[in-house]
């Protein structure tokens, strides 16, 4: 992948993880005492024939939002998302699942980051009713939910057996 590209993609991934976190007071609150600490959140299992991905190194501010580190080099937290299905991943995200992960580092840091995982989503729907009005949100949003649904359908039918995709 492209040396620029990815760069890009992580600052765009910051603003929209740093959105979520400035529409809940009490999520930032969170992360303020944790101003200046580190976190690397690197995908478990990603698979060979996609180009591979880089740790993302993010930096708790002191207003308890998230900034990229250059250098994704050790940190106070280590976040494993498992990534052996990205597609199911970005689903699940996208339909308020919490994907699995593993973290080792700070316990407190830890439990904190737990409880973000747990409590935040991103509200999509009131994002695009302030674009586009609540009636064109809750259709969009209705499509997106029904398209969410067949593709996860369609990935459980062609799963190997065994599997479960969805």
């Amino acid at each position: 992948m492209s040396p620029l590209l990815v760069p890009a993609l992580q600052d765009r991934l910051v603003l929209l993880l740093n959105h979520v976190l400035s529409r809940e007071s009490v999520a930032m609150d969170r992360l303020r005492p944790w101003a200046g600490r580190t976190l690397v959140v690197s995908l478990a299992g990603w698979p060979a024939l996609l180009p591979a991905l880089p740790d993302l190194g993010l930096r708790i501010t002191p207003a308890g939002l998230l900034e990229r580190e250059e250098q994704a080099a050790g940190g106070d937290l280590r976040v494993e998302l498992d990534a052996s299905n990205p597609a199911r991943m970005a689903l699940g995200v996208l339909g308020g699942e919490v994907p699995r992960m593993q973290v080792q580092g700070e316990a407190a840091l830890a439990a904190d980051l737990n409880w973000l995982a747990d409590n935040l989503r991103w509200d999509i729907e009131d994002d695009l009713a302030g674009l586009f009005g609540p009636l064109v949100a809750r259709q969009l949003g209705q499509m997106a939910r029904g398209a969410r649904a067949a593709v996860s359908g369609l990935a459980q039918r062609w799963a190997p057996n065994g599997a479960s995709a969805a």
